[in-house]
């Protein structure tokens, strides 16, 4: 099962929000316009733009104001990608090069911010400019949760609590968000905008545990980018934490000797290291906790194909292909 088997409702309306994207393909500068189509036009989910239409299913469903919505978030996502390849040095996004690895980070950086900037251009277009102030606090807390993380390069001593406080930044502020704009301009009450916006930060947050896992378990040909990178740039997410924190003392003594190695083959020692202990299971047993709760929100909304789409797609996030 693929995501857009799964949008139900939405899916004949995510063209118009490729439409957007395109448009904004079409510069004077070749060179540019091969940046932007390759970014674009790659294999992605498009899970916050389809998050952000099925959210305005709840009262006035407007494609005219949920379509700029839709593909602002999509450009800020694509942003935060471009970025995070650059300071992971990957070579694979997509089941594609990265654009830093085809044609360096000085111009993986400076696409990354003119897709930030067409993000705030299209929630401009907007007569209100409550998607400008959103789109803007939310980038500032991507930016936070990215400057924590690396703050916490190799701090072997990271809790839990910190680590959760840096994926919420990361990854689920921008899912919460695309709940809230489009349940917002969308006329949603208040009650209908917040139980939504629980689901996406719900949804978010596991989403990234969950990323956080394929980055041991998976396999690169499925989950389609370079994997094993949190390991060698010192990043602790849950799994290891967990480990460093319950492991018997010669195990954890041995991972922690290998975060700090230089070795080559360190990535798959670490593997090797954790697959055999709880540290996964304790990891997928949170995520599921995250989903548990994202579908408690979404149970609490009036029934409709949007609401029953929303709850399965909770389940895909922890289920997807290694």
């Amino acid at each position: 099962m693929t995501t857009t088997s799964l949008y139900g409702p939405v899916q004949s309306d995510l063209p118009r929000v490729e439409e957007a994207l395109d448009s904004i393909k079409d510069t004077s500068f070749p060179a540019l316009a091969q940046m932007l189509a390759h970014v674009l036009g790659a294999e992605g989910k498009r899970l916050r733009p389809a998050l952000a239409l099925l959210s305005g299913r709840y009262q006035r469903y407007d494609l005219e104001l949920l379509v700029p919505l839709a593909a602002s978030v999509e450009l800020l996502h694509t942003a935060t990608l471009v970025h995070d390849d650059v300071l992971d040095d990957a070579e694979l996004r997509r089941k594609g090069a990265t654009i830093n690895h085809l044609r360096g980070n000085e111009a993986a950086v400076l696409l990354g911010d003119y897709l930030i900037s067409h993000s705030f251009h299209l929630c401009s277009s907007l007569d209100s400019q409550f998607a400008s102030r959103v789109v803007g606090q939310t980038t500032n807390q991507v930016c936070e949760g990215e400057l924590l993380q690396i703050h916490h390069r190799n701090d072997l001593d990271l809790d839990q609590e910190t680590y959760l406080q840096i994926i919420t930044c990361k990854t689920a502020v921008l899912c919460a968000s695309c709940c809230l704009l489009g349940a917002t301009f969308a006329g949603a009450d208040g009650a209908c905008v917040e139980l939504l916006r629980q689901y996406g930060q719900c949804l978010g947050t596991a989403f990234q545990i969950q990323d956080d896992i394929l980055d041991i378990v998976g396999e690169e040909s499925t989950v389609g980018k370079t994997l094993g990178l949190d390991m060698l740039k010192g990043k602790l997410t849950l799994p290891i934490i967990h480990f460093l924190a319950t492991a018997p003392h010669e195990h954890r003594a041995l991972l922690r000797s290998l975060l700090k190695s230089r070795d080559a083959d360190k990535v798959e020692r670490i593997r090797n290291l954790i697959l055999p202990s709880p540290s996964v299971e304790y990891a997928t047993w949170r995520a599921k906790s995250l989903i548990s709760r994202a579908r408690a929100a979404v149970a609490a909304l009036p029934d409709s194909p949007s609401r029953q789409v929303l709850d399965t797609l909770a389940d895909f996030v922890i289920t997807r292909p290694m």
